[in-house]
């Protein structure tokens, strides 16, 4: 770092997450510059980077991350390179935070879980944004005091205006429930034992092939139920729900509204388009909070044992979606490290 703290990030991939990170640092996270950019498109990085006093462009992580002024990693390179690039900064030593997923697959993550075990300290920090989205962390503190008793079931509703011309159905698991996976374990503090993965008729507005919706049914090891409605197709936009039902009560979250208007016989309000605007809070904090906690020497948040046990949970209700049923999900036993 330099003299005044300042950490030299390296952002890995600038697609559409990387470059709005790279904005993001730039613009609005305090105590952080961006040092480097990495990306195979040599021009698309050496563009993003010209932009930017004193930033270097890379086609190759390693050499970024061998670079005197990178102090810390950012990773949003699409899944398949993760594994690599965390690697490579777990031999370098350096904080690293890595968009989910992890990686794609449970071997590949658990690899990566091995690395760190074997480094003796966490060093990775998972992007599960939603765990510092402002209404999530609500409903977390409010099930954490145990006010509404033991949950029961928890309701979620995941939903986007329409799904990129590459995405398969399996990828409405492993690129969107994921984050339910993730946000169930996280709320309920329990770990997903099952999944079942229901298919009603396709919408007539998904793409040819493509199984939109999914019903998705978790079991956890606390006895609660969580279901997820994953529709990527829906036409009017990007929203996320979720609400728990307790002993003692229920508590929901994603019906907020910036501003509702009432006029010309008609009220309503405005509908996010997808994610970086509907998250974009949670974005924010989620960057602040790992820059401050890396400037002190920590590294909190989401671990790569989360992202191993999502990776897993994923790949369970993949093969469900594919030979029907309800499959277990299998996980090796939880190292030390990640309490």
């Amino acid at each position: 770092m330099t003299e005044r703290g300042t950490l030299g990030v390296a952002v890995i991939g600038t697609g559409k997450m990387g470059t709005d990170h790279v904005r993001r640092i730039h613009e609005v996270v305090s105590g952080a510059r961006v040092s480097a950019v990495v990306d195979i498109d040599a021009e698309r990085a050496k563009t993003i980077a010209a932009r930017i006093d004193g930033c270097t462009a890379h086609t190759d992580p390693a050499s970024a991350m061998a670079a005197a002024d990178v102090d810390a990693v950012l990773i949003a390179s699409p899944g398949p390179a993760h594994e690599a690039a965390l690697l490579q900064a777990l031999e370098h030593d350096l904080p690293v935070l890595c968009e989910k997923p992890l990686t794609p697959d449970a071997a590949s993550a658990l690899r990566v879980v091995e690395a760190e075990r074997r480094l003796g300290r966490r060093r990775v920090q998972v992007g599960f944004m939603r765990r510092y989205d402002a209404e999530y962390m609500k409903l977390e503190a409010l099930l954490s005091t145990g006010r509404l008793g033991r949950p029961l079931m928890l309701h979620n509703r995941h939903r986007n205006a329409a799904s990129p011309p590459f995405f398969t159905s399996s990828m409405l698991i492993s690129d969107s429930v994921a984050h339910e996976a993730d946000v169930t374990r996280w709320l309920l503090g329990h770990e997903i034992t099952a999944v079942t993965v229901l298919r009603p008729t396709p919408s007539a507005n998904a793409p040819d092939g493509l199984q939109d919706p999914q019903f998705v049914v978790f079991e956890t090891d606390g006895g609660a139920l969580s279901d997820v409605e994953i529709f990527v197709n829906c036409g009017f936009g990007y929203q996320v729900r979720a609400e728990a039902v307790c002993e003692r009560g229920t508590a929901r979250i994603g019906d907020g509204h910036a501003m509702v208007t009432d006029t010309a016989g008609r009220w309503g309000g405005t509908i996010a388009q997808d994610f970086v605007e509907r998250f974009a809070d949670a974005y924010d904090r989620e960057i602040q909070t790992w820059v401050d906690a890396t400037r002190r020497g920590e590294v909190t948040g989401p671990s790569v044992w989360d992202g191993y046990a999502a990776a897993a949970v994923c790949e369970a209700g993949v093969r469900s979606l594919t030979e029907g049923g309800r499959v277990p999900v299998e996980l090796v036993e939880r190292p030390a490290l990640y309490g």
